[in-house]
């Protein structure tokens, strides 16, 4: 086990002892999409924290294979939600107590599809301790920190000759940048796994006018990507510079210009950074972003 995974078990450990064991008052269900506008409303007191799960739910529904997973919801005896989870693919949750987060570890011992488990800290390490019983130890752990940077729709867009919203015909360029950023962060190449599966759902990203490139000469220079967008924050992922681009002020005028452009639709925009990027954390902090909360990423299944 490495250094990293045996620290965080620990800190699990220390966590049993203050869990309660889940209420046996608490039920949880398939959501469908009837369901929706509930969802919707128990998220919106923290917008930063549920943005992938309300990306997936404007993006797809409830019910869509495109969410590569299903989501379920917590209930007390009275009927009212006290937590969402999306548990498959990628399993994510929101709760308002720890015994839902237990309830949702319980439900999760049935999925054998699990690839990735991503939460706040404290969540993630209830929701491992419910289903540990029936997994392996992670094959691989990360502690990402979360940042945020609050937009502004005044002053001038900073130019930057070229950066546009990606076409279809700049799949064969960004499409290997971002496998290849998905593999360092997960130890997983997605083309290698299923690269029919994985151009299909970049395809469809690029389509949706949520890429954005700067290339010059048929090189890429510059990109980033749109995860999950809703009214109140976007997340970005896989923002690259090209190497020798780097440390000139050009990677943040392209981060300037495509925060500029979104904060027509949207208040503010997060990523997250490995904890052990000192750089790239620096980076993110001169471009005016500030951080809000710490996570804890599993990986589990080597799938795609």
């Amino acid at each position: 086990m490495s250094s990293s995974l045996t620290a965080k078990s620990e800190q699990i450990g220390r966590t049993r002892s203050a869990v309660r064991p889940a209420s046996s008052n608490l039920i949880v269900r398939r959501l469908t999409n009837a369901h929706r506008s509930e969802v919707l409303s128990f998220f919106e007191t923290r917008p930063l924290h549920t943005v992938f799960m309300r990306g997936f739910i404007r993006d797809n529904g409830l019910e869509s294979t495109q969410n590569r997973g299903f989501f379920y919801g917590c209930r007390n005896a009275s009927g009212q939600l006290q937590g969402v989870a999306l548990i498959g693919h990628a399993t994510l949750f929101e709760t308002r107590n720890e015994a839902a987060l237990e309830a949702f570890g319980n439900e999760a011992r049935q999925h054998l599809n699990i690839h990735m488990i991503m939460g706040e800290q404290h969540a993630v390490g209830i929701f491992w301790k419910s289903l540990a019983s029936t997994r392996e130890q992670p094959r691989r752990t990360c502690t990402e920190l979360l940042f945020e940077q609050s937009l502004s729709r005044s002053g001038d867009l900073d130019r930057i000759t070229g950066l546009r919203r990606a076409t279809l015909e700049d799949i064969r360029l960004v499409m290997p940048v971002q496998a290849q950023m998905a593999r360092a962060e997960s130890g997983v190449d997605p083309i290698e796994i299923d690269p029919a599966g994985f151009e299909d759902r970049y395809a469809r990203r690029i389509q949706r006018g949520r890429v954005w490139v700067c290339v010059e000469d048929g090189t890429l220079r510059f990109k980033a990507d749109i995860l999950s967008e809703t009214p109140d924050v976007i997340y970005l992922e896989g923002i690259y510079v090209r190497p020798d681009l780097r440390g000139n002020g050009f990677g943040l005028s392209c981060l300037a210009q495509v925060s500029r452009s979104l904060s027509q639709t949207t208040k503010s925009v997060c990523l997250f950074v490995n904890e052990r990027a000192k750089d790239t954390q620096e980076f993110y902090k001169r471009a005016g972003f500030r951080l809000c909360s710490t996570y804890w990423t599993f990986f589990l299944k080597s799938s795609s």
